[in-house]
């Protein structure tokens, strides 16, 4: 492990509330992967993970599920369900090409909503992103932060799994790499980055379920806590929304 990024995201991951939050939730990711009545329905489970999932990241977007399906918010959600249902198809490229799947995860949610020349592109500086959640100004320096989050996925074997997935999510639904879904993208990347490591392979858990369970405001708190500095507060969130996104896996 060489990175600067990796060596500051294990230390930040030894932090004793962070080191808590997060063995809390792999806790109980691991004790959803042990249920025999979770096993004995896999094909199930993972299914109405995806589309729970989808509802919960399109909802955090600002999108109303029941909007007609040819509207704005209809599209948000249309959008988040095509996301999802890439993810599995993404796992196995992850360690290896992180940009890749960033590019076409982007692709597939962004289609119809960004220019041809915009999709799996980050943008350029001085273009400001979509904001649903009301962040507030993003940062410039998009390619150089997707540069960094590479190199932590390459460099992660001595990272724990969970914080490299809250890494990756806070750069992209917080930074915003993208004009348009980096959202969407952060969230579905939690799940790939629990399936490309081991955590949750069979992408049981329901992240978005639980980030949603915190509340839209939390969730504005805790980006915002990362982009100023306070890593390890977001952490703790991050650890906190996997927690409960695992035992809402339970009641599907």
């Amino acid at each position: 492990m060489t990175g600067q990024l990796a060596q500051a995201v294990v230390r930040w991951s030894q932090v004793p509330e962070v080191a808590e939050s997060l063995a809390a939730a792999r806790g109980s990711i691991d004790e959803l992967l042990w249920r025999r009545d979770i096993r004995a329905a896999a094909a199930e489970v993972t299914a109405a993970s995806r589309i729970q999932g989808s509802r919960d990241s399109a909802a955090m977007e600002g999108a109303d599920i029941a909007a007609a399906e040819n509207s704005p918010m209809g599209r948000v959600l249309a959008a988040a369900q095509a996301i999802t249902g890439e993810v599995p198809a993404v796992v196995d490229t992850w360690s290896s090409a992180p940009l890749q799947v960033l590019a076409r995860l982007h692709s597939v949610v962004a289609f119809e909503q960004v220019t041809s020349e915009q999709l799996g592109r980050p943008r350029p500086a001085g273009e400001a992103p979509d904001d649903p959640l009301n962040l507030g100004p993003a940062p410039d320096n998009t390619a150089l932060r997707l540069t960094l989050l590479a190199d932590l996925v390459a460099d992660s074997t001595e990272v724990p799994a969970l914080a490299v997935a809250a890494i990756a999510h806070a750069e992209l639904a917080g930074a915003r790499p993208f004009a348009w879904g980096s959202g969407l993208v952060g969230r579905a990347v939690v799940r790939v980055v629990l399936a490309a490591r081991g955590v949750d392979p069979s992408l049981f858990s329901v992240p978005e379920a639980g980030m949603m369970n915190l509340g839209r405001p939390s969730y504005v708190r805790a980006l915002r806590a990362y982009e100023g500095g306070s890593v390890d507060e977001y952490l703790v969130w991050f650890g906190q929304a996997i927690e409960l996104g695992a035992q809402r896996a339970s009641a599907l």
